[in-house]
């Protein structure tokens, strides 16, 4: 039997813990090499989350080498001006999309170490 979205694992995976303490969580899948679907989950301020949200909703529908594009100065544009102290929120979850991506990479040459990752 066929696995639905929800069920197979992601095809790149990236968490990324900050100095202060949060994480942000990126799963990425990728059809075609383009990103279908990009989910994330947050352990930390209302910052972090909307900095997780923008960078997971601007990568949907990107191809993996456009999603490496995506820098923190660009989630700061989307998220709106930030106090100097939150602008790390911004780093954080562009760290988790690029580790994701790297994950990825990384599952394209060796399918099988996505089956034994631990999410």
């Amino acid at each position: 039997m066929a696995r639905s979205t929800e069920e197979r694992p992601a095809d790149g995976y990236g968490s990324n813990t900050g100095m202060c303490g949060d994480t942000v969580v990126m799963s990425l899948f990728v059809s075609g090499g383009r990103i279908t679907r990009a989910s994330f989950r947050v352990d930390g301020c209302a910052t972090t989350l909307a900095c997780a949200a923008a960078a997971a909703r601007f990568a949907e529908g990107k191809t993996v080498q456009e999603a490496w594009e995506i820098d923190p100065a660009y989630i700061l544009d989307l998220v709106g001006p930030l106090p100097p102290e939150s602008e790390h929120c911004a780093e954080l979850a562009v760290g988790a999309l690029y580790l994701a991506l790297s994950d990825y990479r990384e599952n394209r040459r060796s399918p099988w170490k996505k089956l034994y990752r631990k999410e």
